[in-house]
């Protein structure tokens, strides 16, 4: 299904204007993206999940692409986050709907399916598992602090997205970089291609920038074409990082928002896929190993070896394979 074949709209939803990328007729499938991202990540998906027999739709999220993008950095909570997509289910003419999210859309699926079971008849997350809400931190104490702990006199990259205008500033001075960067820099090919060891964590000395951490390849990765890298391009220069980044601004909301769901469980059909050489964004063996108990309804864990963050772009075929399989066991 070439590009052209998606059918693009505009929905109003949750005070904001989503933008919407669709495929096929049946059920509803809403896709999430993550950061630095956009609905084009799922371009992959969108046919084969259409050809399944389903209605795909893949959304440019809060801050992103042509979706608006408020200004106040409070307005990109996970309250806002998954009620965009709760937004989006009703605007799509739908009650029930199954989600798909990869790396920060993964948690907006995970806390959706949580927070609305009736609207969320099943989801699939891709890169980040589930993590349990852990209820309110003691006063004075936040998420921030407790990732400085761990961090142990480095810096980390979401420590380093949290002042306004920092990041901003060293991701947008040069754009094509940047996308590049990240996407090269927690790939499975920057291990493949020995430029480095095992997946980075996102920890890096401090006093350093977040694009001094960022390796751009001499030639592009096979699963990215010139023309991919020119849309994601075009995307982040047209909207600039800011609210990507405020997505990171809102973490330390994340525990009191989540508190009332403290000791719920997801009950809904789940897949989780994750990639081998993939450490950014806390898929370990240890938060796999726990899924099962937070979340019953887990069906399926596959790990793909050799594959890094991008999962539905670098590894396409075995993505879609899992996802249809997923969704035509419901």
């Amino acid at each position: 299904m070439a590009e052209q074949q998606f059918e693009h709209g505009q929905i109003e939803a949750n005070g904001i204007s989503i933008h919407t990328v669709s495929a096929g007729d049946g059920p509803l499938v809403v896709f999430c993206h993550g950061f630095p991202e956009s609905w084009y990540s799922w371009r992959h998906q969108l046919p084969a999940v259409a050809d399944a027999g389903f209605r795909a739709v893949a959304l440019d999220m809060r801050g992103y692409g042509q979706t608006s993008k408020p200004t106040d950095i409070g307005a990109y909570s996970v309250n806002h986050l998954v009620g965009d997509v709760v937004g989006a289910v009703t605007a799509l003419g739908e009650n029930e709907a199954v989600v798909v999210g990869h790396d920060w859309g993964a948690p907006v699926a995970w806390y959706a399916a949580l927070m609305r079971p009736d609207v969320f008849r099943a989801v699939a997350a891709l890169s980040v598992p589930y993590i349990p809400p852990i209820g309110g931190l003691p006063e004075g104490l936040t998420i921030n602090d407790l990732m400085r702990a761990e961090a142990a006199g480095r810096d980390y990259y979401r420590l380093y997205f949290q002042e306004p205008g920092v990041a901003e500033a060293d991701l947008e001075a040069d754009v094509e970089r940047s996308v590049l960067g990240f996407m090269y820099t927690i790939s499975g090919d920057i291990v493949a291609d020995g430029v480095h060891a095992a997946g980075w964590d996102g920890h890096f000395p401090m006093g350093e920038t977040i694009s001094q951490q960022l390796v751009v390849p001499e030639r592009l990765p096979s699963w990215l074409t010139a023309d991919d890298l020119a849309f994601y391009v075009g995307e982040m220069t047209r909207s600039g990082y800011r609210g990507g980044l405020n997505w990171y601004r809102n973490i330390n909301a994340l525990p009191a928002i989540l508190a009332p769901f403290v000791g719920a469980t997801i009950h809904q059909p789940a897949l989780y896929l994750g990639g081998e050489l993939d450490m950014i964004a806390g898929n370990t063996p240890e938060a796999i190993a726990a899924m099962p108990t937070a979340v019953p309804g887990l069906r399926r864990v596959e790990i793909l070896p050799g594959a890094g963050h991008w999962l539905q772009q670098e590894r396409p075929a075995e993505v879609n394979a899992a996802l249809v399989e997923f969704l035509g066991g419901l």
